[in-house]
């Protein structure tokens, strides 16, 4: 259904889009899986893919389908960079894909356009040969050839910035294209090593498109003259909000089943009345109105109707009393009570008429290719410290997000372990032990060697920071003063609080004001600490000066996770990783300012806030506020229970879901953010943007590619870099595995689960529904044919 993205990629990458989960789509879990012996994961199974497969025999030539999308794609040019998900549906029927996912995210040789792919030379350069398909050709008759893979690499390639293109990973590394052995061969040399070759060339555009930079920049965006793929491109319909593709005649496949594919903008929160009124086929939907489609099937099965929807919950009594003062003696009261019972009747007819039309669908489910993260914000502010982002995660109960979500969907509920890979692909394993299980008392434990404490919650008027040396120089001549505090929290607050917001302003700094109710009970208010990302300084992170054994501990064992720790103790990359794992306001949670407090012990370690120097610990938690976001807000919501829990207050910021990922996520206006990102069959190419280190402009700022987090290292960099340049893959597996490990133990995201696919579909039509990593087979998508008297029916798969 629809999400909220904005462009992932810079010219120099692969361009990808986050998605903001609307209330249908929030994710389910991954099935994590890890082997005995570290080096293969154990076999995890994937759900399915839930499509009414029917063979082509079985069904009907001709018709019409109409596929609901979010809105027209502002382009048809996949490469350009607000191509969007209607995009890559409208040319994944018009164009070649030379290697299409199957259901577990696996590249598949596609024999309508490649007899063979296979890389024929290593040394001294990599040799892709490809073998063409004879039959393949152009709408306009031309054979597909070496002239339409050389236009795109020079258009692709980055060298020329005539093309405005969003992407070129992959393609800046071919060295040259050209012609085989014959017109049918296409042998592609690369200057460097690249793992994902497959991933180039899909789709294929004729080189009408990508030979001049007005076709490629303007032409492809509204029309795509020529194609090659079982439909063709008709007619864009900006007014009606529609696309429409017909058959193909060149088509040398299996012919299309249906006569024409429609694919129409209907906004998420219109298309349960676009199904009821039949003027779509098929539509992702959210969990309300699945529900809405399994309950029209319910009572349809039992030829009941009326327990559900307007006027559904009036018991007897109510309906009696409406009846009496309706027909009553009270001219005025009986005239509104029974406008009141006309509009109530009104609005029950138009829902049984529209559950009428739902029990023409059904719904299919699957996971989707995507998962949701808690996006932690390290640039500035508490954040930029990797123990508080660590503590954060350690506090998050995983299990019980997904359940939240999956559970009520009938989809399996587990935890997300991966940021490289999701169920059922084999490159999957879990990583997560390289952080750590959720447990309160370690996340407290490295709050607490961060310099937030409880005690630390109490106001300093003197502006002195927690574990500096201007601290510990006045410790002894204030140690009296703190317990008298201690004991007076609610008058000392009072008193401290408002000596402490004026200071704060006095310094440019936000306040953290109390409410009076709050301030008598000990207890700050909800509002408290709010912290507006980008108000800290650079400089004014804490100076690192002593030790601390809490945070060691955690930092060695975190090695062992991810670097590979010997039996003496130190890794065997340990260096590499303390050197460059290390982020600002903390090194790599080994160290602690001097004067920090130890971890409070006891129940009471978890009530009440945590501060430093008198400001609480609190994030700003920003939110999309829309009305289809309602179920992310709720996880939203459960993940600053959990962090309560442990001294974190969470201030949540709603706004509108247009500026969410424009104004905050991608501008770093935020502490934490729930958002999405797709899976890949090419984490190499396509995921490094998102957790690559951002570094330094000339300006100042930082160049953070799609890593939205601001979190990174060089390790991880070089980690990715080698995976994309190793051609054997179960190396280059191994090596995304690595580089996953350390982005857990970075803490920089937090994936949480695998997103739901929910599609609603007409009960009449096959070979489409939830497709989950796979692609739809369009030519194979129409309406089952009838049966013929006497034969036996068929099962709904």
């Amino acid at each position: 259904m629809s999400h909220v993205g904005v462009p992932r990629g810079t010219a120099r990458k692969r361009k990808r889009l986050p998605a903001l989960l609307t209330a249908g789509v929030l994710t389910l879990p991954a099935l994590a899986g890890c082997s005995s012996d570290g080096d293969e994961t154990a076999a995890v199974a994937a759900v399915p893919q839930d499509v009414a497969r029917a063979a082509r025999a079985q069904i009907a030539d001709g018709g019409k389908v109409t596929w609901a999308i979010d809105a027209l794609p502002a382009t048809l040019n996949a490469f350009q960079a607000d191509a969007d998900s209607a995009t890559t549906r409208i040319t994944g029927a018009l164009l070649p894909t030379l290697f299409p996912l199957d259901d577990k995210g696996r590249p598949q040789l596609n024999p309508d356009y490649l007899e063979s792919a296979k890389v024929t030379e290593t040394e001294p350069r990599q040799v892709v040969v490809y073998r063409l398909n004879q039959q393949a050709v152009w709408s306009d008759g031309r054979e597909i050839g070496a002239p339409d893979f050389v236009a795109q690499w020079r258009a692709l390639s980055g060298k020329d910035s005539a093309f405005w293109t969003a992407r070129n990973a992959g393609y800046e590394r071919i060295e040259k294209i050209e012609r085989g052995s014959d017109d049918l061969e296409v042998k592609v040399t690369f200057a460097k090593p690249y793992a994902d070759w497959r991933s180039l060339f899909s789709p294929l555009y004729p080189k009408q498109v990508t030979g001049s930079p007005d076709a490629f920049n303007d032409g492809a965006r509204t029309t795509v003259k020529e194609t090659a793929g079982p439909f063709r491109l008709r007619e864009v319909d900006k007014k009606t909000g529609s696309v429409t593709l017909t058959r193909n005649p060149r088509w040398w496949g299996s012919p299309a089943k249906l006569d024409s594919l429609v694919f129409k903008a209907v906004k998420p929160e219109d298309r349960t009345d676009a199904l009821a009124e039949g003027t779509v086929d098929v539509a992702d939907v959210d969990s309300g109105t699945a529900h809405r489609i399994a309950q029209a099937a319910r009572e349809g099965a039992a030829g009941a109707s009326g327990a559900h929807g307007p006027g559904a919950a009036l018991t007897p009594a109510q309906a009696l009393r409406s009846w009496a003062v309706a027909h009553g003696t009270d001219e005025e009261a009986a005239e509104e009570e029974q406008e009141v019972r006309d509009d109530k009747a009104k609005a029950a007819e138009a829902y049984a008429a529209e559950q009428s039309g739902l029990r023409a669908f059904t719904v299919r489910k699957a996971l989707e290719p995507a998962y949701t993260q808690l996006a932690l914000n390290g640039e500035t502010g508490p954040l930029a410290d990797d123990r508080v982002r660590r503590a954060v995660a350690r506090a998050l109960d995983r299990q019980e997000l997904a359940d939240t979500v999956l559970k009520p969907l009938g989809l399996p509920a587990q935890p997300l372990g991966s940021h490289l890979a999701v169920a059922g692909q084999p490159a999957y394993k879990d990583g997560s032990e390289a952080l750590g299980k959720q447990d309160t008392e370690k996340a407290q434990a490295l709050l607490a060697d961060a310099g937030w404490t409880r005690e630390g919650a109490l106001s300093r008027n003197d502006g002195t920071k927690a574990g500096s040396e201007g601290e510990k120089k006045k410790d002894a001549d204030t140690k009296a003063e703190e317990k008298k505090a201690e004991e007076k929290k609610g008058s000392a607050g009072k008193e401290s609080e408002g000596d402490d917001g004026k200071a704060d302003r006095a310094a440019g700094e936000p306040s953290a004001t109390h409410g009076k109710a709050d301030r008598a009970a000990g207890e700050p208010s909800a509002a408290d600490g709010l912290y507006i990302v980008g108000d800290d300084k650079p400089g004014d992170a804490t100076r690192v000066l002593a030790p601390a054994p809490v945070a060691a501990a955690q930092s060695d064992a975190l090695l062992r996770q991810a670097g590979r720790l010997g039996a003496t103790g130190i890794s065997e990359d340990a260096r590499d990783v303390r050197a460059q794992d290390r982020q600002p306001g903390g090194a790599a949670g080994a160290y602690a300012p001097a004067g920090t407090a130890a971890p409070a012990e006891g129940a009471d370690a978890a009530r009440g806030p945590l501060g430093k120097n008198g400001k609480p610990l609190s994030l700003r938690f920003v939110l999309p506020s829309g009305p289809g976001s309602a179920g992310l807000r709720s996880v939203g919501e459960k993940i600053a229970a959990m962090l309560d829990t442990i001294g974190i207050r969470t201030v949540i910021t709603k706004v509108s879901d247009d500026s969410y990922f424009r104004d905050h996520v991608a501008s770093g206006d935020y502490d934490m953010a729930l958002y999405s990102w797709p899976a890949s069959a090419y984490p190499a190419t396509d995921d490094r943007p998102i957790y690559a280190k951002p570094v330094p402009a000339t300006d100042g700022s930082l160049l953070v590619e799609q890593n939205y987090t601001r979190v990174g290292t060089d390790h991880i960099d070089q980690l990715f870099d080698q995976a994309v340049s190793e051609l054997d893959e179960k190396a280059s597996q191994n090596l995304m595995r690595q580089a996953d490990a350390r982005i857990w133990a970075a803490a920089g995201s937090i994936p949480l689960f695998q997103r739901p696919q929910l599609v609603a579909t007409a009960r009449t039509l096959v070979n489409v529904g939830a497709f989950g990593f796979g692609v739809p087979h369009y030519q194979d998508i129409g309406y089952k044919a009838p049966q013929a008297a006497g034969a036996p029916a068929t099962g709904k798969k």
